[in-house]
């Protein structure tokens, strides 16, 4: 006999399709109205399943046997992200910026990064890349663009490493688009880096009223410039274009939608993703018009849903969070840590300053020097002593852990904007 897994999310499409989420499996399936009725009574019944259906709703973990703890299954679940064969690296090559933008958190306290750091970064993976089967780099700042130099010669070690032991490598880039020239991005392509989110905050003027250049002047034109000059590059690649909301934005955002489906709508590599303003420390927090939860919890699936309407995806960021683990924060994760420019070592990029953040320092041999006491403070702050977390729908996939940092800043569990709109956010991968 079989049951529900706990682990299910069921939701309806608006034309009365069924579909079923599955946060242990990572499954999402989508049924016609036709088994839609056959597929409901199977999930209550939990009968024999000796049919292809059954089978199907087995072999995706919608269904489990009845004897499983599936309670046990996610704890073990946890237990797998202490794997010593992957690691994901955030590297800061430089701490500068050439943006101001009004909600920043960053003080820009150190430059370009060190030839110590460098020597060491390309020491540390090539001691790694005999014992590794995966490989993620995040290239974060600052804005990285400003040393794409670094970004060239730390990649062709990575690459050169991956190739050498079959490692399964994967880069990313944030960056505020205004150096991200054509030249540019075929060069990141070389470096292997097929994921790239660029920031556009509304239109001209809403924009540029958030995002301003170090010297005061405004970013957006030669920004979307160089985006729809991507456009003309061929390649497998996605461009997740972030859109900050506030109070004050909010009726402008239909306007932007409609803006960018004339200008991207025709290639589906450009991909939206919109997420709220929020207090990260940043010496303009007392004035950030930041919009309350309700507000977010609406806005954020309202506009995405309009930019689907208008021919626009999805950033493949948020059916990619629903994935087992996917949505744990990289600071809650053992083997992901971030190298600064002078090699300082830290686990969350929006705390720079707090002593608990700052783990260590890796030498210019490769050798990694941490403090584990304050690892243990970010990776083992979440299901582990939270009862709800336990007990979520949720749970295999952020464990308690989607912003450990959020957690110790308000004692409250930080539940992602996913997860609290996940009905919604199902209708939407469905649309």
């Amino acid at each position: 006999m079989y049951k529900r897994s706990r682990f299910n999310v069921v939701s309806e499409t608006d034309s009365g399709e069924l579909i079923i989420y599955n946060s242990y499996s990572g499954a999402i399936a989508l049924f016609d109205q036709a088994e839609a009725e056959k597929v409901q009574k199977l999930l209550i019944s939990g009968e024999d399943c000796n049919g292809n259906l059954e089978q199907q709703l087995v072999q995706q973990g919608f269904l489990v046997k009845s004897d499983v703890d599936e309670k046990r299954r996610a704890t073990f679940l946890h237990q797998t992200m202490h794997r010593t064969d992957s690691m994901h690296l955030v590297i800061l090559p430089t701490e500068a910026c050439n943006f101001r933008c009004t909600y920043c958190y960053e003080d820009f306290p150190r430059g370009k990064m060190t030839e110590k750091a460098k020597q060491g970064l390309k020491n540390y993976v090539k001691q790694q890349g005999k014992y590794l089967k995966q490989l993620t780099v995040s290239w974060f700042g600052g804005e990285p663009l400003l040393a794409d130099d670094i970004i060239n010669e730390l990649s062709a070690t990575f690459l050169q490493v991956a190739t050498e032991h079959d490692i399964e490598y994967s880069a990313e880039i944030a960056t505020n688009g205004f150096l991200l020239t054509k030249e540019r991005f075929r060069q990141l392509l070389k470096n292997g880096i097929r994921q790239v989110m660029v920031t556009i905050d509304g239109e001209e003027a809403e924009h540029n009223q958030r995002r301003k250049l170090a010297n005061g002047e405004g970013s957006f034109a030669t920004i979307m410039n160089n985006l729809q000059s991507l456009k003309e590059v061929e390649g497998d690649f996605e461009v997740t274009v972030r859109t900050n909301f506030d109070e004050e934005s909010l009726a402008a955002m239909p306007e932007f939608i409609s803006a960018m489906k004339a200008k991207f709508g025709d290639d589906p590599r450009f991909k939206t993703y919109f997420r709220p303003i929020a207090r990260w420390g940043g010496k303009n927090d007392e004035c950030l018009p930041v919009c309350d939860r309700s507000t977010i919890d609406e806005k954020i699936w309202e506009f995405t849903e309009k930019a689907i309407d208008a021919g626009l995806p999805m950033s493949s960021l948020i059916a990619g969070s629903l994935q087992p683990t996917a949505s744990v924060c990289y600071a809650a994760k053992p083997n992901s840590f971030i190298v600064a420019s002078d090699a300082q070592i830290f686990k969350c990029t929006l705390a720079f300053d707090a002593e608990e953040n700052q783990l260590g320092t890796l030498e210019e041999d490769g050798t990694l020097n941490i403090d584990y006491d304050k690892l243990a403070l970010w990776t083992t702050s979440g299901e582990e002593t939270d009862e709800n977390c336990q007990s979520c729908f949720f749970r295999p996939a952020c464990q308690g852990n989607h912003c450990p940092y959020y957690r110790k800043a308000t004692g409250d569990r930080p539940c992602s904007h996913e997860k609290r709109q996940i009905k919604k956010v199902l209708r939407l991968i469905a649309k």
